[in-house]
């Protein structure tokens, strides 16, 4: 089968999210996010590839597959250099966070209103190298099947299960123990704090933070200091930094 102009204009047209969610599917490129998609069970809609690249699971024959050069690639593909196979995936429920006995004793992320398609990506990568199978967002927050989030998950994507929902609503809900922290300017000193193994670990804005109507649900406010502790010279972490940081101090604590 040989690849169409239809079929590339269709890929391009889920760069854009109402595009995704109305075919109610996602592109994933490259060795490493379409083998761990397909490792992880997520149904493989399409599969364009060159002759060169080999699948690391059998094929399902209702998923449709091209053989391409390397020149129609190109063509299809959403990067500047195309890495041997373009997958089109179906799209995950994304509608229904997790309920307190899902996540009783784990550590999850909440995400509210980043919005940078680099920095999700990398915080889904770090989640899955810390163990945290959960990220929660706020609908303000970048859509996680954007092929940019996706790209920079490298195949992360396929093992962290991505929720949107009311924030405030939802952190409401849990039970009155469930440990909620959240960086702020004012909090206490990361290093100097004792966490807990399970709980919320929120995470705001790249230039507003948290917002306040999700702040008055912290049952514990978090500073990563500068070092030295009166150096000033730059204004914040990076969003994407920080969760790293928080994830990694979290975990050495547990």
């Amino acid at each position: 089968m040989s690849l169409s102009k239809n079929k590339i204009k269709y890929i391009h047209s889920l760069e854009q999210k109402k595009f995704r969610r109305q075919e109610n599917v996602f592109v994933a490129e490259g060795h490493k996010s379409v083998g761990d998609l397909l490792l992880s069970g997520c149904p493989a809609r399409l599969i364009i590839a060159t002759e060169e690249w080999r699948s690391p699971v059998p094929i399902d024959g209702r998923t449709e597959r091209i053989t391409v050069t390397d020149e129609e690639l190109r063509k299809a593909s959403l990067l500047l250099h195309p890495q041997q196979v373009l997958g089109v995936f179906a799209l995950p429920e994304t509608d229904s966070p997790p309920d307190a006995g899902t996540i009783r004793g784990e550590l999850c992320l909440c995400l509210d209103g980043v919005q940078d398609p680099g920095n999700l990506g990398t915080i889904i990568r770090t989640a899955d190298w810390f163990g945290i199978r959960h990220i929660i967002c706020s609908p303000a927050t970048a859509d996680a099947f954007n092929p940019k989030v996706v790209q920079a998950t490298m195949g992360s994507i396929a093992r962290v299960r991505i929720s949107y929902t009311d924030l405030p609503q939802w952190l409401s809900s849990l039970p009155e123990d469930t440990p909620i922290y959240g960086t702020m300017l004012d909090g206490d000193n990361l290093y100097d704090t004792q966490t807990a193994r399970n709980g919320i670990i929120i995470m705001g804005n790249e230039g507003n933070g948290i917002s306040e109507e999700v702040a008055r649900l912290l049952t514990h406010r978090l500073l990563i200091p500068p070092y030295p502790a009166d150096n000033r010279t730059a204004e914040s972490l990076n969003v994407s930094i920080a969760t790293a940081i928080i994830c990694a101090e979290f975990r050495r604590k547990s």
